[in-house]
């Protein structure tokens, strides 16, 4: 065991789901959360069962796993939800949902992390936000995925320069289309020159990039494999 403790949302599958594990194959002690978990029979892999768009689970996941293990080293807010549909077809509640659970569930569950974690001046908050929040592109309609995650892109640049002083690292990755249940293989049929859709473990590699570099901050990192990238209507 290295000590060390990580919280992931969307911890029940998906690249959530590979970051668990993948920082327990790392000797972490894992608090994974998701609106319906397992419980798990690692002692050192904790499972919350909790709706990220309510601003008491941003306590609640923090305050059991400083009960359970004492401390936070890294905050992975991987949780997100996507609705694809023409701009003049969204509903409020299509709305609620893509807004409270990719910006809602970061904004209160992130305030509660970075707080703890500057009480010992150091940690690490790595965003998932995706590609299409930067660049536009042709594919599926999805303009309230680009609302939220740009908003990830943005609030990850802004509270990397604020808590710089204190030690924590804000950082994100930005995924294209990957194999996963938010993006089915069939979103993945007209790429146009892109690579073929990434993998969960892409995502996860890149993420455990950013672990191991502490002088990287403030940086948003794209698995896209989009070379020649092209902004719709340019």
């Amino acid at each position: 065991m290295t000590g060390k403790v990580a919280i992931i949302t969307g911890g029940s599958q998906g690249i959530g789901a590979g970051l668990a594990a993948a920082y327990r194959a790392q000797g972490w002690a894992v608090v994974a959360s998701a609106h319906a978990v397992m419980p798990s029979q690692d002692p050192d892999l904790l499972t919350v069962a909790a709706d990220i768009t309510e601003p008491a689970t941003g306590a609640l996941i923090i305050d059991v796993a400083l009960e359970r293990f004492g401390r936070i080293d890294t905050l992975v807010n991987s949780a997100g939800a996507f609705i694809s549909k023409p701009f003049t077809d969204y509903t409020a509640e299509d709305y609620a949902l893509i807004v409270g659970v990719n910006l809602t569930g970061f904004f209160w569950l992130t305030q509660r992390a970075i707080a703890e974690m500057a009480t010992r001046y150091g940690g690490h908050v790595v965003n998932i936000t995706a590609t299409l929040a930067e660049y536009a592109d042709c594919g599926p309609p999805a303009v309230l995925a680009a609302l939220a995650r740009g908003g990830l892109a943005a609030a990850t640049r802004s509270l990397a320069v604020e808590y710089a002083s204190y030690g924590i690292r804000v950082n994100a990755v930005s995924p294209g289309v990957i194999q996963a249940p938010v993006h089915p293989p069939e979103r993945a049929d007209d790429l146009g020159d892109r690579l073929p859709p990434g993998q969960v473990s892409d995502v996860v590699d890149a993420v455990l990039f950013l672990e191991s570099s502490p002088c990287i901050t403030g940086k948003i990192l794209h698995i896209d494999g989009a070379p020649n990238r092209q902004i719709a209507g340019h």
